[in-house]
């Protein structure tokens, strides 16, 4: 397992790393908000430790831009116990929140018990109509018979499939499944939304485009 700690305090850098070590982890560090960004991207952690007092910019905001491509577990470390500060960092996708000072005993318990229910989540099979996608093993069904899907044609059905009947936007599409740096690349999602399309012939499911906004997965009426 990787972890990622976005902390500008080296003392708690330092701590957490010996901690999570410990457990066999190998940690990845980060001092501010625009490197932590920088390396979720480049080292694809699987769980993130995050401060809210970074020197650039807020650990919230860093949140909500991490969440806008990736879904990778978030533990929030702050000394900010205001009911409010921990409201705030929830709805911006936070998955568990320990008030500093911590014990390393509960950090792990809380880090074991946030990496389960991710690893549950990601394991379910996803279905919609007569489409169902198996996670685990990236294998595709439609009515029942095996899907011929690439990897990325899989990686974009399968977002689709998490947000079905719901407009998914180019910005958070392309974040997602080819990285934040493709954010520009609007051709990739025409070509293989066009690949998918012709694959789903048949079936009972729609992508909709929705020009300049994104793309939606329905079912036919």
């Amino acid at each position: 397992m990787t972890a990622l700690v976005i902390d500008d305090e080296i003392q708690i850098r330092r701590l957490l790393r010996m901690a999570l070590q410990s457990r066999d982890y190998t940690v990845h560090e980060a001092e501010s908000g625009q490197l932590g960004l920088q390396a979720a991207v480049f080292q694809k952690p699987d769980v993130i430790l995050l401060d809210l007092g970074l020197p650039d910019m807020d650990g919230v905001e860093v949140l909500k831009r991490l969440r806008e491509w990736s879904q990778t577990p978030v533990l929030i470390l702050s000394v900010r116990d205001q009911e409010a500060v921990k409201l705030a960092a929830f709805d911006a996708g936070a998955d568990d929140y320990v008030t500093k000072p911590f014990s390393t005993a509960e950090l792990i318990a809380r880090l074991t018990a946030i990496q389960r229910r991710q690893q549950a989540e990601d394991s379910a099979n996803l279905r919609f109509g007569d489409l169902t996608l198996d996670p685990v093993h990236h294998e595709a069904l439609l009515h029942e018979q095996p899907l011929k899907l690439t990897p990325t044609e899989y990686a974009l059905l399968a977002l689709l499939v998490k947000h079905s009947g719901k407009v998914v936007t180019l910005k958070q599409l392309l974040r997602s499944v080819w990285g934040p740096q493709a954010e520009q690349q609007s051709h990739y999602l025409r070509v293989y939304a066009n690949h998918l399309r012709k694959k789903l012939e048949g079936s009972s499911l729609e992508i909709k485009n929705e020009p300049g906004i994104g793309y939606r997965l329905t079912q036919k009426s």
